[in-house]
């Protein structure tokens, strides 16, 4: 092999440095945003990175700044939309930061697999910890830790802090069952997600909170494992209450499934009865009919995480409590005002 053969050689910060003409510790200092380098300075060593297209390594900048840069994050052991869309615009958010995220899943939710998951990243020198929180007693063990990193919880729910940041999923649901009102309907059952779920608590303290100040009864909800199965078995029984004229789904994919039984059953969405999901789904809006649902700013939740982060690893920095993000209501075709009688039988 001619010398010509060879590959190129990667550049290395003597390299930056030499074509900069400062030392290789400036060098370092510009890389790892330590203050003392002058204006013109950082701006030459920053053009030698650029032409030389140098890329330091992680472990020589952990070895530099005593940090690692990397973020662990905790997530359901599910592949449904809400949790699968905040561990991917988290990720997406930490890049942009320039973190690296090691992602687990949990298995189990309980709390003691939840501390074991956070100790086990913690032992891999991450900064901070992210759990995404789909059980309410996991959230009371994630306070009560100390494991001598930030523990940032995504989770819904009154219990809140400077640590917990969340889409405001009771304002969601109050304003689809205010749709619902506000087109006439008086008797507006609910399906709802799983019992210890923070999303599906919250989503169903909202129907109700909402039909109450509408001055209506509230019927005994049903309850769903956010499946589409669960939506249509929950569809197969509510199409026996003669004067229910409107559904409000814990999330798309059971009011997916809802849809499906009443048409099984012959009735007509929303003719003979009305149906309000929550997600928004990118299938939503190709439902038969297009589903009015309640929308999340997934890309938000993940910008306000990481922001959580950033500031809870600033030495002395004051974490205030985050304000949860508002939803948006998006009306479709699945929701009309009801009929004088309705032909449920």
């Amino acid at each position: 092999m001619t010398e010509t053969d060879k590959p190129a050689r990667s550049a290395n910060i003597f390299d930056v440095a030499r074509l900069a003409g400062v030392s290789h510790q400036t060098v370092s200092r510009v890389l790892n945003d330590i203050p003392g380098v002058r204006p013109a300075t950082r701006e030459r060593v920053e053009q030698a990175i650029t032409q030389l297209r140098y890329s330091p390594s992680p472990a020589a900048r952990a070895l530099v700044t005593k940090r690692t840069r990397m973020i662990g994050l905790i997530a359901p052991g599910s592949a449904d939309y809400g949790p699968a869309s905040i561990a991917l615009h988290f990720s997406d958010a930490a890049r942009s930061a320039r973190y690296g995220v090691i992602s687990v899943t949990a298995v189990n939710s309980d709390a003691a697999s939840t501390r074991t998951l956070v100790e086990s990243l913690v032992s891999q020198r991450v900064e901070a910890v992210v759990l995404i929180v789909d059980d309410v007693a996991v959230l009371s063990v994630v306070r009560a830790l100390d494991v001598g990193v930030p523990v940032i919880a995504v989770a819904a729910g009154r219990a809140r802090g400077p640590l917990v940041v969340s889409i405001d999923q009771y304002r969601g649901a109050r304003n689809a069952v205010r749709h619902l009102v506000e087109l006439g309907h008086r008797r507006i059952a609910h399906l709802a997600g799983p019992a210890t779920n923070p999303d599906a608590i919250e989503r169903m303290r909202g129907w109700r909170d909402e039909l109450a100040d509408s001055h209506l009864v509230a019927t005994e909800p049903g309850q769903g494992d956010w499946s589409a199965l669960s939506g249509f078995e929950f569809g197969k029984t509510l199409a026996a209450e003669s004067d229910i004229t409107a559904v409000f789904a814990g999330n798309d994919q059971m009011a997916l499934g809802l849809t499906s039984a009443l048409l099984w059953r012959g009735l007509r969405v929303p003719e003979d009865i009305s149906v309000v999901g929550f997600d928004d789904v990118p299938e939503a809006a190709f439902y038969v009919p297009p589903l009015t649902t309640v929308g999340q700013d997934f890309a938000a939740l993940g910008a306000l995480t990481m922001q959580r982060v950033i500031i809870a690893l600033e030495e002395g920095a004051s974490l205030s409590e985050p304000t949860p993000i508002p939803t948006r209501l998006v009306v479709r075709g699945s929701t009309a005002s009801p009929r004088v009688e309705s032909t449920i039988r």
